[in-house]
């Protein structure tokens, strides 16, 4: 266990620091970056907590976090803050990496050209599939940008998605069809969304004889609607076309199982409701479609088949003490129980989208209870989301995001209070008031 003496005299922490002339500063600041991780609970709270005082137990695991007492966080949909487990796990992959003493000599800290299987066997457990369908990356972003590009299609081939993807999803697929002359189709998704059956129908409906990739957000950062992916990867498999799902949302906002989803292929980041480093990502590829997909980054072991999916996460160097994050995101979900945080954050968002239902606000979130979990997005006009965004910060230390012109993203992850998104909507009500 890195402990404070160790941390302070680690290459890490000296590879951190400002130059000798700013030495009594660099003092100040690194007794201050250790001294808040140190003050953090040393351990969870007790699980029996749960059961006797379910606010106590997620408010001692507030205490886990370095953002400050006084600050409400709402937009875990962009990123989420890594709590001090995962902190003290990235502090000890550094001090373990870089001491340069391995066992091998020819064994460095690279992740980009090793198995990894620490690492990618609690990851792959955590998801629902095999060792060797997983390859880690740094985002969705990354993943997804392997899909568009591994998979083999012809000009005039049609890659189907909706019109809520995030671009890290979306513009792999332009860029391909602008090179090459794929067609990218889209499904216009109702604001919002009421029921599968609804999604089901439009994605048939939209389906030709050319159409050879289903892509789709599970999750969608534009509204946050929960598609019904088993369903519509079914529908896919039925006519013989690839699903691709941007997962980037779902681990550490809901149980995922990849296998029972039944996709091709799968791409997520980490870093946001899981709480991973920023820069953790992850490509599923389903073992039957291993060696259809063509690689992205070339380096050793690109086209060696036994390698299955680690020769996907061959990038050459990069950051190994995220992986130990990372896999330190995933003990800490394990350790609270994915259905204890997917239950509160359903209420949370529950919460907050009928408060401001009840404020004039218009639901784009699903009204089927399946169809949403932790985000709540509401259309607020003649509010300007970004005039609120501002105040809401400067003014009250609440961070939330949204899209132009008045929509507003509410993301509630489980350690939020209710008191919390109270504080959010006195500073609403004060807000539009000001404005009337």
């Amino acid at each position: 266990m890195l402990d404070r003496r160790s941390f302070l005299s680690s290459s890490f922490a000296s590879s951190l620091f400002v130059p000798a002339q700013a030495a009594s500063a660099r003092v100040a600041w690194r007794g201050n970056l250790w001294a808040q991780l140190e003050s953090l609970p040393a351990h969870l709270p007790d699980r029996s907590l749960y059961d006797s005082n379910e606010d106590a137990y997620w408010h001692e695991l507030r205490k886990q976090f370095l953002i400050p007492a006084d600050e409400v966080y709402l937009n875990n949909g962009t990123v989420g803050s890594s709590p001090a487990p995962v902190l003290r796990a990235v502090f000890e992959g550094y001090e373990t990496s870089e001491k340069m003493n391995q066992a091998d000599p020819e064994d460095y800290p690279i992740w980009g050209y090793a198995s990894w299987n620490e690492f990618r066997d609690p990851l792959a457990a955590f998801v629902g599939c095999h060792r060797d369908e997983i390859a880690i990356l740094r985002n969705a972003t990354e993943a997804n940008s392997y899909i568009a590009n591994g998979i083999d299609l012809k000009a005039g081939d049609e890659v189907l998605m909706t019109d809520q993807e995030h671009p890290g999803g979306e513009h792999p697929w332009d860029l391909r069809a602008k090179r090459y002359g794929i067609v990218v189709k889209k499904v216009a998704l109702p604001k919002p969304v009421k029921n599968p059956a609804q999604v089901l129908a439009l994605f048939s409906d939209a389906i030709t004889p050319r159409t050879r990739v289903l892509f789709f957000s599970h999750i969608t950062t534009y509204s946050g609607v929960v598609l019904p992916a088993k369903e519509l990867c079914a529908l896919a498999r039925s006519k013989g076309i690839i699903s691709a799902v941007d997962g980037a949302h779902v681990p550490g906002m809901m149980r995922l199982n990849v296998h029972d989803i039944g996709c091709d292929l799968y791409s997520s980041s980490p870093h946001k409701w899981l709480q991973a480093p920023k820069g953790s990502g992850f490509l599923y590829v389903r073992d039957e479609m291993i060696d259809r997909l063509w690689n992205t980054i070339a380096t050793e072991g690109w086209d060696d088949v036994k390698l299955r999916a680690e020769r996907f996460q061959r990038i050459g160097s990069s950051n190994v003490p995220a992986l130990w994050g990372l896999r330190a995101s995933i003990q800490l979900a394990n350790d609270i129980g994915m259905e204890r945080i997917e239950r509160r954050q359903r209420q949370l968002c529950d919460y907050i989208l009928e408060a401001m239902i009840k404020r004039g606000a218009e639901s784009w979130t699903s009204p089927d209870p399946f169809l949403r979990c932790a985000i709540a997005t509401v259309n607020v006009p003649p509010i300007v989301r970004m005039d609120l965004e501002n105040w809401m910060w400067k003014e009250k230390k609440i961070r939330i995001r949204g899209g132009e012109p008045h929509k507003l993203r509410l993301s509630t992850p489980y350690y939020l209070s209710r008191q919390d998104i109270d504080r959010f909507l006195d500073a609403f009500d004060e807000y539009k008031k000001s404005k009337a």
